[in-house]
């Protein structure tokens, strides 16, 4: 590759966030106060009365990917319950969100260990392809709520039936859990798409979950599992270590840190010789010619930033056909507040235009 491109512009000063973004951080760090506060008087309150410290030092760790610090040693049960609370909370409500389509369907889908939660989402009029969708939350949080106004967009501009499963995460689940789930999902909506929809199916994924779905079509194109007519990447990590400009132009202080980044590696990744796996690296994959055609959204205040560009020039010069949109000043994770952000209705809208132009190309 030559040279890789910096997430400043044309290696200036970093980018500055868009309005909505900055709305959003600024709400961010008012939360922070607030929590502070609360950490600080309930220390305050447990020294004077001789209480255990573990759960204000979950409140000062926060519970969202842009804070800085993460519990030191072994992941306390406490700090993952409050951490998936809330990250797994929809930016809008769910039963509104679901208003557009005919219907969603909550189920149990086959798993690498067993059956796993997940819903499918069905749009109105004819439905042609089906989408694996995978949630990103660094392979720790988020799950069907989080994620679920996201599919209910991407259901209806596309036209497609869209599968969200309830995969495993780490640290509880470490790789290649959710690898082995992903697949197993696919293949069951494979079969499940030939029976009702007209065969196609494309994989979609956000941040961790576009990681596991470049890993799906780099399956597909190596005969290890269904063949996608379109991978769909949303802002994301696929190069493990290797360092990024990127990494350190947006290192803090725009909603995803450098610092969580490698908190979350650590949580999936648990054995050192896992990091260099094509299953978790597959921006290093040795050949990339033959994969499906690819849609690479990226956000221009965002570590991962980089990863997304890198990955959409890589496959170009492998002769895979590529979209790659880059949304400027925003943030990691914009799709999940698609609600107040445009840019999150437009990645969407792009995503879900892309996808139905492949399952039509398919008949």
């Amino acid at each position: 590759m030559s040279g890789v491109p910096h997430a400043a512009d044309q290696f200036g000063a970093p980018a500055r966030p868009n309005l909505a973004s900055r709305l959003l951080l600024r709400w961010l760090r008012w939360q922070d106060g607030r929590r502070h506060k609360k950490v600080v008087h309930a220390s305050s309150h447990s020294s004077a009365h001789g209480h255990d410290h573990d759960t204000a030092d979950a409140n000062a760790h926060g519970v969202r990917p842009a804070d800085d610090s993460a519990p030191s040693g072994q992941v306390q049960a406490h700090f993952l319950r409050h951490l998936r609370r809330a990250m797994d909370t929809p930016s809008f409500p769910c039963a509104l969100s679901s208003l557009p389509l005919r219907k969603v369907v909550s189920l149990w889908v086959p798993g690498a260990a067993g059956p796993m939660r997940a819903r499918l989402f069905l749009p109105r009029g004819r439905v042609r392809g089906a989408v694996l969708y995978l949630h990103g939350g660094g392979f720790v949080h988020c799950g069907l709520n989080s994620h679920h106004g996201i599919c209910c967009r991407l259901a209806r501009v596309s036209g497609a039936a869209v599968l969200l499963p309830d995969y495993r995460l780490a640290p509880e689940h470490p790789f290649p859990a959710a690898v082995e789930d992903a697949r197993a999902a696919l293949a069951w909506l494979a079969a499940l798409s030939a029976r009702h929809w007209g065969g196609p199916v494309g994989v979609a994924g956000d941040s961790a979950g576009g990681n596991l779905a470049a890993v799906l079509a780099q399956d597909g194109a190596a005969g290890r599992g269904p063949m996608p007519a379109l991978q769909l990447l949303y802002y994301p990590t696929l190069y493990g270590k290797l360092e990024f400009p990127s990494h350190q132009t947006y290192a803090k202080g725009y909603f995803l840190s450098r610092r969580s980044m490698a908190w979350y590696g650590a949580q999936y990744i648990q054995a050192e010789k896992d990091w260099d796996d094509p299953c978790f690296v597959p921006g290093l994959a040795a050949g990339l010619a033959g994969l499906p055609p690819a849609v690479i959204v990226t956000a221009q205040c965002d570590p991962l930033h980089d990863e997304g560009y890198c990955y959409a020039r890589a496959l170009r010069r492998a002769g895979v056909r590529v979209l790659y949109h880059c949304y400027p000043g925003a943030l990691h994770a914009f799709l999940n507040f698609y609600a107040f952000m445009p840019h999150g209705k437009a990645a969407l809208r792009l995503g879900g235009r892309a996808l139905r132009k492949a399952f039509h190309a398919h008949g």
